[in-house]
């Protein structure tokens, strides 16, 4: 049976800290200037009752991906366990998967000429039944990864608890990434 894979980012529980950017860059040797992940820091309220918000930005991977249906070499796939990958020997780096997407999530290295976004760490951690580097590295539990089909899955329990959001739902994509909100009030 495959996988039903979710990734759960609690916007509650992120500091900020940008451990999980610079692992994914260290763990897929993401070149300066582009990123297969970030957080994005917006500051809310009036000095001095100031707060952060801390919002995820990376491929969502959807179950109806837009950027897969555009490619015309087939180097945009979907694999039986639903996750979106790119065969980079294939790639002619035509931007098209990159216009499609309604996430921005993907980018063109520029040392490989070739496009690239987040793959859950497919081959270098998950294939090894490993979480994502992001995952791995996040010392509030803000990310939290895994099999949402095992009932007893802290990611499937977690879902049955919170209430989740998946970012731009009304286009059909069909997230495999989402999100707690935060509750009211403003970190301080």
């Amino acid at each position: 049976m495959a996988k039903a894979y979710r990734l759960i980012f609690d916007e509650n529980l992120c500091i900020g800290c940008q451990a999980c950017n610079v692992a994914c860059r260290l763990e897929n040797d993401v070149p300066e200037g582009v990123y297969r992940l970030q957080v994005h820091v917006t500051t809310q309220g009036v000095f001095p009752h100031l707060g952060m918000h801390f919002e995820r930005r990376s491929c969502v991977m959807c179950d109806e991906p837009p950027c897969v249906s555009v490619c015309p070499t087939g180097a945009s796939f979907q694999s039986k366990d639903g996750l979106v990958h790119i065969h980079e020997s294939q790639c002619i780096t035509c931007k098209y998967c990159i216009l499609a997407c309604p996430y921005h999530a993907r980018f063109i290295n520029p040392l490989k000429n070739v496009v690239e976004k987040c793959t859950f760490c497919f081959d270098s951690r998950l294939s090894k039944a490993l979480d994502p580097a992001c995952v791995s590295v996040c010392t509030t539990e803000a990310l939290r990864f895994g099999d949402v089909s095992q009932e007893n899955s802290a990611v499937a329990m977690l879902s049955r608890k919170e209430t989740l959001l998946f970012p731009k739902a009304h286009l059909g994509t069909k997230p495999k990434v989402c999100f707690i909100p935060a509750r009211k009030g403003v970190k301080v």
